[in-house]
């Protein structure tokens, strides 16, 4: 976190940070961003995902109203239509993490559970440093053994290759 200094969710959405933060109960939160390995798996999702399935929409770093009072910034979202307003305020279809090497557990284990709570009803976390893929499903981290990742209908999917192609 940046400090104790309070902000308003009001201020938060009409101020842009560089880096972008997240929001959480009227502070600021650091994103671990800016890494090559991150970088580039956000590239590769974000590319795989458009050339396969141009019907929705995949949004890089776009900012998720989660609850009244928070907001955070999935690394990629993917929604089948696109939002109303200039933010996220209704479960995106997907919402995926790229682990970087400052993430903390809990930290990061208490956005899934906002993002499951909002109802995102797929929730994908990829870490670049191990190649491992996984989902979190009923408040549970689950790897992905196969090479294969998906959702259910509309069935998405990427394979471990397309997401971690140098």
């Amino acid at each position: 976190m940046t400090d104790d200094t309070l902000v308003s969710v009001e201020e938060y959405l009409n101020t842009s940070y560089e880096p972008d933060m997240e929001y959480v109960d009227g502070v600021l939160v650091n994103r671990n961003v800016g890494e090559w390995q991150h970088s580039l798996v956000i590239s590769n999702v974000v590319f795989a995902l458009m050339q396969k399935y141009p019907s929705v929409k995949v949004l890089p770093g776009v900012t998720s109203k989660v609850t009244e009072t928070r907001c955070r910034v999935p690394d990629v979202a993917v929604v089948l239509h696109e939002p109303p307003g200039r933010f996220i305020t209704e479960p995106p279809f997907i919402d995926i993490e790229i682990l970087s090497e400052e993430d903390r557990v809990s930290p990061f284990i208490e956005k899934l559970k906002e993002y499951t709570a909002m109802g995102v009803p797929n929730i994908w976390i990829f870490d670049p440093r191990l190649k491992h893929m996984f989902v979190f499903h009923a408040n549970s981290l689950q790897e992905i053994e196969g090479d294969t990742i998906s959702t259910g209908e509309p069935r998405l999917e990427l394979t471990r290759d397309e997401v971690f192609q140098a």
